[in-house]
Parts: C-alpha cells; sequence; structure tokens
C-alpha cells in the first residue's frame, strides 16, 4: 500500500498527516513542542495511540526507542559507515535495515534482508513530502513509525549544521 507522509510545515512542533494516495487519512503524527530531544505519537483516526517514538539523550549517534502500548517494541539505531549510512532496528516485529539516499528521501527498508518498504521523494516536489511503500503483509504503523524515525533524523541534522 502507498502513503503518502506530509509534515506540515506552518505548524509548532512535528505534526505529520499521513494519507493512502487516494487522500483518505490513516494516521496523524504529534509532536512535542519545545521538548528535550524528540517525541512524537501515532494515533489511527480514531485517536488512539499506536505508538509513541522517544530519542536517546547524549548519544554520539542518533538513537530512538519506538513503544507500542507503553512498552518497548524497537531501538533504532543510526550506524557508523564510511561509505554508505545505514540504520540498523532491533525490533519484537523482527530485525530491519534501513539503506540508500536519506538526504534524497530515497531509501529501502529490509526485514530480516527482504525488502519490505520503500521510501521516495522523487514524485513531490513542495516541503516535506514524501511516498511510502508497503508490502501489504507488513504492520503499516510500525514501518510509518520506522520512517518517521529517519525524517527526525535529517530534520535534527539539518537544523544542526545551519
Amino acid at each position: 500500500m502507498r502513503f503518502i507522509v506530509r509534515q506540515k510545515v506552518f505548524s509548532f512542533g512535528d505534526n505529520f498527516t499521513i494519507k493512502d494516495e487516494t487522500g483518505n487519512e490513516h494516521f496523524i503524527v504529534r509532536g512535542k513542542v519545545f521538548a528535550l530531544g524528540d517525541k512524537l505519537r501515532i494515533y489511527n483516526m480514531q485517536g488512539q495511540e499506536l505508538f509513541y517514538i522517544e530519542q536517546k539523550l547524549f548519544r554520539f549517534l542518533p538513537e530512538y526507542t519506538i513503544y507500542q502500548s507503553g512498552q518497548p517494541v524497537a531501538t533504532v539505531k543510526k550506524q557508523f559507515t564510511f561509505f554508505k549510512p545505514r540504520f540498523n532496528i532491533w525490533s519484537a516485529y523482527g530485525d530491519f535495515t534501513i539503506e540508500g539516499n536519506f538526504l534524497g528521501m530515497d531509501f529501502s527498508i529490509y526485514k530480516n534482508g527482504k525488502h519490505v518498504a520503500q521510501v521516495s521523494k522523487r514524485w513531490f516536489s513542495w516541503g516535506d513530502t514524501y511516498g511510502v511503500d508497503i508490502a501489504d503483509d507488513e504492520n503499516y504503523g510500525f514501518l510509518l513509525a520506522l520512517v518517521i524515525v529517519i525524517d527526525q533524523v535529517i530534520h535534527d541534522n539539518n537544523h544542526n549544521n545551519s
């Protein structure tokens, strides 16, 4: 299934809406304003919290924990490599690797070595809008949480370098 993620560029905090390619809303992501480190919550359209994302502070490389129902279900860590940037994820849903062009928002997500999602900004030109294609047998909310973590790392890195 293809999702469209559009960060609300003019809002305070980190707020995203996630729709399918026909424009139907599926998820809302809300961030805490003025929080120490990134803290984001993903909700379904009925207002039920699905995932809570928290940045771990004082790390050499970015690290996030994803919670579901108050329990940690994943750790996302950026790996130090000389050639290709990469993220490794250890989770209750399997082990994931994310590789590609992160600055260009064009990357792939692999679960236990199998390609399960593709993120691409190439079809969108305005603001922080990108497409996420996810295999039908995967947990859409969890994979979108991973994509949002990558988006936050890029966003934070861009702000720290400006």
